[in-house]
């Protein structure tokens, strides 16, 4: 019994060893992702809204939008407020450490650039299909009012920015000291998983992609450009689906480029 007493001992104080011996960053970042990730799931979503706060309202007629502001604000306050003491109080770090700069804004912005050039004709082409056009923007009634679509971009940005800081930014960099190049496939796990639930290929896109923002963030040493690369693309898709809904023209040839056109007016 006493030599179990003493194996028992033995092993907790190893262990307490190993913990005291352990990276205090790197801890500090993995257990506040859970945590973060964990606040984010429950609290600041939009179930949390639907389940605890729209009975409330059940009679706002922009209850849906602002069922999408507060999980846009609420990730924002999750992803970037709370992190951002996090550096400040418990890492003793500035935030410009976690991407927060321009870092090297010309390769930043020729690269945002090179992305934009690839990637908007192949969303100009998959608009065509009316299948996919009815599934942009998520909220669809922003398509009927200009008003509203440009308040719900907004908020978009917003948790766009909050949501490349906490991969792009506050994982990516903290753990960069650590695992040097690694930390781009590390922050890259999190992210895929995130995208869980969603169409197979964007699901397996959300791989390419998620390496793709994290090189160009390691490269121009700021997740800024992943914010610009990441935005642009979703302001795109819904604003161009939602101009081929207003005019209701599906075609690819200059016409119905025009015709696009004439109906942001």
């Amino acid at each position: 019994m006493s030599d179990k007493k003493l194996s028992i001992k033995r092993e907790l104080q190893n262990l307490k060893e190993i913990i005291l011996g352990m990276n205090r960053k790197v801890v500090v970042i993995f257990l506040s992702v859970a945590v973060l990730q964990t606040i984010s799931w429950y609290i600041t979503s939009r179930r949390f809204f639907r389940v605890n706060i729209l009975p409330s309202y059940q009679f706002e007629p922009d209850i849906y939008l602002i069922e999408y502001l507060f999980w846009f604000i609420g990730d924002f306050v999750t992803f970037f407020i709370l992190p951002f003491f996090i550096i400040g109080f418990f890492l003793k770090e500035k935030i410009s450490a976690f991407g927060l700069k321009l870092g090297d804004w010309r390769v930043g912005l020729k690269i945002s650039l090179l992305f934009f050039l690839i990637m908007l004709p192949l969303i100009w082409i998959v608009s065509a299909s009316p299948s996919f056009t009815v599934k942009y923007p998520h909220l669809l009634s922003l398509r009927e009012v200009w008003s509203k679509f440009f308040i719900y971009e907004v908020g978009m940005l917003i948790y766009m920015f909050a949501w490349e800081f906490i991969w792009r930014g506050y994982m990516l960099f903290g753990l960069k000291e650590k695992f040097g190049y690694y930390s781009v496939l590390i922050q890259m796990i999190p992210f895929l998983i995130l995208h869980n639930g969603k169409p197979l290929p964007e699901t397996f896109g959300a791989i390419f992609g998620g390496i793709a923002l994290g090189i160009l963030a390691f490269r121009t040493r700021s997740f800024i450009y992943g914010v610009i690369v990441h935005m642009g693309i979703m302001f795109s898709i819904d604003f161009i689906c939602t101009l081929r809904f207003r005019v209701n023209d599906y075609g690819l040839g200059i016409n119905s480029f025009i015709n696009l056109i004439k109906g942001i007016f």
